[in-house]
């Protein structure tokens, strides 16, 4: 060793006790990388992979390209229509299937209404159905006004609903809707159920049906042989009263059928051969009388003149 501390020449097989003195002042890792120690022999890929991986690989590749091809193709979406998702045939077979459906607020819909409005039927499964997407479906009803649903382990949902009352029918451009007293359409006209509502006809017929029905509640004894009520070029009303139309003047409408129930007391006015009564002017009674009765009247008039001249 040199005064500087170094060697000046190359280490020799005696000197090999010095040599490990030296070899333990290095770094561990360069004690690790020294030439004393052989490196570890690295294995090929192939031999590193568990065995059989690549088999698996290949049928996984197989498989995705066939649920492609399946999904591409529609099938699956028959598949689901005709059993459901996966996951819910999955619940079902563990026993988590849908098998009670409890609805209460039931007043105007029926029972398959609901289930078909929350999408709820056979193929359902209680772990898998959203209650709050359900929620959202029954409230998309327009006669639906509120709803809750909620699970009940293992095999019931139940559905808490509040109906909006329907109070009219409005009939416009051919079509029948129920509204109610509000004039909110809330539903069609699509059997017998509202076939008892009072009927307003024509646009906005539906916004005034308060006053529709503040005219009839003042119509008396006449209210029963009101039939319907048609709102006329957004002005005025006239009533259909067993056969007869009764026309009701734009202003002070209450007045004018007051007239009429007092000469229905006293006349009888509504028992004769008439089609329509017109009260839209305030000191007279117009009237129209049916063909038959018209005829009959001009030939009684004939008559009378023949009588006169002779």
């Amino acid at each position: 060793m040199d005064g500087g501390g170094r060697f000046s020449g190359p280490l020799s097989p005696a000197d090999h006790g010095l040599a490990a003195r030296l070899a333990q002042r290095l770094p561990r890792f360069l004690r690790r990388s020294g030439p004393g120690r052989r490196p570890r022999p690295s294995l090929p890929i192939a031999q590193r992979l568990p065995r059989g991986l690549g088999a698996v690989g290949l049928a996984g590749s197989f498989a995705a390209l066939a649920l492609t091809g399946f999904v591409a193709s529609g099938r699956y979406d028959a598949f689901v229509a005709e059993q459901g998702r996966p996951f819910d045939i999955l619940a079902r077979v563990a026993g988590f299937g849908v098998e009670r459906v409890t609805i209460s607020g039931i007043s105007r819909m029926y029972e398959r209404e609901v289930l078909a409005a929350a999408g709820i039927d056979w193929r359902t499964s209680v772990p898998f159905l959203d209650v709050v997407e359900v929620r959202e479906r029954l409230l998309r009803v327009p006669l639906i006004a509120s709803a809750s649903v909620r699970k009940i382990y293992p095999n019931e949902i139940v559905i808490n609903q509040v109906e909006r009352e329907p109070a009219a029918l409005w009939q416009r451009n051919g079509e029948i809707s129920v509204i109610a007293a509000d004039g909110t359409v809330i539903d069609t006209m699509r059997d017998d159920r509202y076939a008892s509502l009072p009927l307003v006809v024509g646009e906005d017929a539906n916004t005034r049906l308060g006053e529709y029905l503040a005219l009839i509640a003042s119509a008396g004894a006449l209210a029963e042989r009101v039939k319907a009520g048609t709102y006329v070029s957004g002005r005025r009303w006239t009533l259909k009263l067993d056969g007869v139309d009764v026309r009701l003047p734009e202003a002070d409408p209450a007045a004018a059928l007051a007239r009429l129930v007092a000469l229905e007391r006293t006349g009888r006015i509504l028992e004769k051969d008439i089609i329509a009564v017109d009260l839209r002017m305030p000191d007279r009674v117009v009237v129209r009388l049916t063909e038959e009765a018209a005829a009959a009247r001009a030939e009684a008039q004939k008559k009378t003149k023949k009588g006169a001249a002779t």
